[in-house]
């Protein structure tokens, strides 16, 4: 495997900037809804427990849409396809704000997540369509980037605009950036990828499943950090005015670790790099809950961000190495489909484990969902031909 060694200024280009545009457009309303969901109904009779079923539900559209949607996508005419699916889930979000009905607010919710579901799997294709091969390591690192900086802005935004204009200012916000995405993405050049036609085969699709599995695990360890550090840190007798900048400081790490992997060029193949980069990430989340003190926690939580985002990379240029180019975008979708199974089921081992046990046990029962997903992922390689 050869890597061009060239510097990330090689990005510096209209295609690619404007490729990121879109991408913060688009995911920033994504990653705001699950706090701005707390903030639209927490006045409503249920309050928090009908904002966190009405996020369970938005997952579940997420879920769904993106593998089942995702197998639709045509290269040749996904600009117009993602610009549905976003104008879709912008009247959804626009329901949301303007209804107090719980029915109402639970279809809302569904299609809110099901209707932009394909846009993060559509844009990366798109994305990794504008470069050579020898940016593409780079062009996953400046995604997961970007990625990583969007989920690091969103609580504060929302909690800003929520408790300084309205409890519907994050709704507006999120609406306005979904539209300002659906019509900024017909800017975007018609790359190799989006210019061939056709639906991808799901056999070929379904094909990739063990780098699923890797994806699944890897947003198992997000799943421990989200849910379950709060109660770990009231556990060791810790503030938990601390959960905010822990989780900033994680993301800020991933951020910085996604940069870093595209840097230079590593030993290995992408499925090999990923699978070891994930065993050390789920160390350190293990680390996490034997540390007794803030710094040993924070230590370890934030080793934790820099080596996920490397997986995170990985995951997606072993898929791009693994399939056609005409289901590149039909993967990445599939892939954020399997990705949030892999953060639902790993909340369901936490629940369950913070239920009958302690926080320290909520996070091993997290890495063995995580270290189990990747032993099958690793067998199921060694069985599969190259």
């Amino acid at each position: 495997m050869t890597i061009s060694a060239a510097g990330y200024r090689d990005l510096a280009n209209r295609d690619v900037l404007a490729c990121a545009v879109v991408t913060v457009a688009a995911k920033l309303p994504m990653s705001m809804t699950p706090l701005m969901m707390v903030f639209l109904t927490r006045g409503l009779p249920g309050g928090y427990v009908l904002a966190a079923s009405l996020v369970a539900v938005y997952v579940l559209g997420e879920v769904l849409g993106a593998a089942l949607l995702g197998l639709f996508l045509d290269p040749s005419r996904m600009r117009g396809q993602l610009s549905v699916g976003l104008l879709v889930g912008a009247a959804a979000f626009t329901t949301l704000a303007l209804t107090t009905n719980v029915t109402v607010l639970v279809i809302a919710a569904l299609v809110a997540g099901a209707g932009p579901s394909t846009t993060p799997g559509g844009l990366r294709a798109m994305l990794l369509g504008l470069v050579p091969d020898s940016l593409v390591p780079k062009a996953m690192g400046f995604d997961a980037m970007i990625t990583q900086v969007v989920w690091a802005v969103a609580p504060a935004l929302v909690t800003v605009l929520a408790l300084s204009v309205d409890r519907r200012a994050p709704v507006v916000v999120s609406v306005s950036l979904i539209v300002v995405a659906a019509w900024l993405v017909f800017i975007l050049p018609r790359g190799h990828v989006t210019s061939r036609s056709g639906t991808a085969k799901v056999r070929v699709v379904a094909s990739a499943w063990p780098i699923y599995l890797v994806s699944a695990a890897a947003l198992a360890q997000l799943a421990v950090a989200e849910l379950v550090l709060p109660a770990l840190l009231e556990h060791r007798g810790i503030a938990i005015g601390w959960i905010g900048p822990l989780l900033m400081g994680f993301a800020a790490c991933s951020a910085l670790g996604a940069v870093l992997y595209g840097l230079r060029p590593w030993p290995g193949t992408f499925r090999t790099q990923g699978l070891v980069l994930l065993v050390i990430t789920a160390t350190c989340v293990g680390a996490v809950g034997l540390f007794p003190n803030l710094p040993g926690i924070a230590g370890a939580l934030l080793a934790a961000g820099l080596f996920q985002s490397g997986v995170l990379v990985t995951r997606s240029l072993a898929l791009r190495e693994r399939l056609p180019v005409g289901a590149h975008a039909a993967g990445f979708s599939m892939m954020y489909a399997v990705t949030g199974a892999g953060y639902g089921i790993t909340a369901v081992v936490a629940a369950w484990a913070l239920d009958v046990g302690s926080p320290i046990w909520a996070v091993f029962g997290g890495v063995a969902v995580t270290l189990v997903l990747t032993a099958v992922s690793a067998a199921a390689e060694k069985r599969q031909p190259r």
